[in-house]
């Protein structure tokens, strides 16, 4: 029986504390020589405020839909133009020894006739992809050559039924959706309702944007109420444990705590948090992964 009982031993005082440590992030002290030798770098939590906001989802449409309805567009404004001058330089031949026959005149006002429909359905072909009530200069110009190349991405965002929206937003925010970079959005303009999410769709220009064709992204319209006042941590500063974000703020020199994030907020390349870390807060930005894996583990050494 003394044998059994000396088998179940009590464990020892740090394994009990390590479950505990891995839920409240009780933290690591380093010396400064380990400091250095890990490359911890800090900086200061930032003040911001975030406006409250409406979410929906977007998708990034693919530029060749564009791009077709363009060239189509383009071809019909020709033909249109040219079937007009030839119209009226037959009009104005009329009566002169040049005139051409009665039957030439007829057949060039037919022309113009079934180049203005043409015109017309090329027009409502494009307005079905990229929405109707457009902005000024974007129906015409450099602005609907960039969307047909490629070279400015149209997102079409849908938010569902029931949501708190103005008629049109100013502007939307855009992120992937592991939230790690973001991207205001301007203009907007009214969709077509999509088919497969019932709710407001909107179109918006994605510039300077690295979104794939296709992608799907999270979506924020600005909401009403009042502004929230917290700070802003880097993405670079996140590490994942227990299925959870965290970060590491210097309380005292060498003392590294474990606090943790919430991601639902990005902001750009940074999250927006209210908790856990306050305005001036030392931050740690590089060498976050090597603190985690001392915590867990003690017994690691710091080089």
């Amino acid at each position: 029986m003394l044998g059994l009982t000396a088998c179940h031993r009590t464990p020892p005082a740090e394994d009990a504390k390590a479950p505990a440590a891995e839920a409240a992030g009780e933290g690591v002290t380093l010396t400064a020589e380990q400091v250095g030798k890990v490359g911890i770098t800090t900086a200061p939590a930032k003040a911001a405020d975030y406006a409250p906001a409406t979410p929906g989802y977007g998708v990034v449409i693919a530029h060749d839909t564009v791009a077709v309805a363009v060239a189509e567009l383009t071809t019909a404004q020709a033909a249109a133009g040219q079937s007009r001058a030839a119209s009226q330089r037959a009009q104005r031949l009329a009566g002169t020894p040049g005139a051409l026959s009665a039957d030439t005149v007829e057949a060039a006002t037919r022309q113009v006739a079934a180049d203005s429909a043409a015109l017309a359905l090329a027009e409502h072909r494009l307005s079905s992809v990229i929405g109707g009530g457009l902005p000024a200069g974007l129906a015409t110009g450099p602005a609907l050559q960039d969307l047909a190349s490629g070279k400015v991405k149209l997102l079409r965002a849908t938010f569902p039924l029931g949501a708190s929206l103005p008629r049109t937003p100013a502007s939307l925010r855009a992120a992937r959706l592991d939230a790690t970079t973001g991207w205001t959005l301007h203009p907007v303009w009214s969709a077509p309702a999509d088919a497969n999410l019932p709710g407001r769709s909107f179109f918006a220009l994605l510039k300077d944007s690295d979104a794939g064709e296709g992608e799907r992204l999270l979506v924020w319209a600005p909401g009403t109420g009042p502004a929230q006042h917290g700070v802003t941590v880097p993405a670079s500063s996140l590490v994942i444990s227990g299925g959870r974000y965290w970060c590491y703020v210097e309380g005292k020199p060498g003392v590294y705590v474990r606090r943790e994030v919430a991601t639902d907020r990005p902001l750009g390349a940074d999250y927006f948090v209210t908790q856990g870390v306050a305005a001036g807060d030392k931050v740690v930005t590089s060498g976050a992964g090597l603190l985690l894996a001392r915590e867990l583990n003690p017994s690691t050494e710091a080089d």
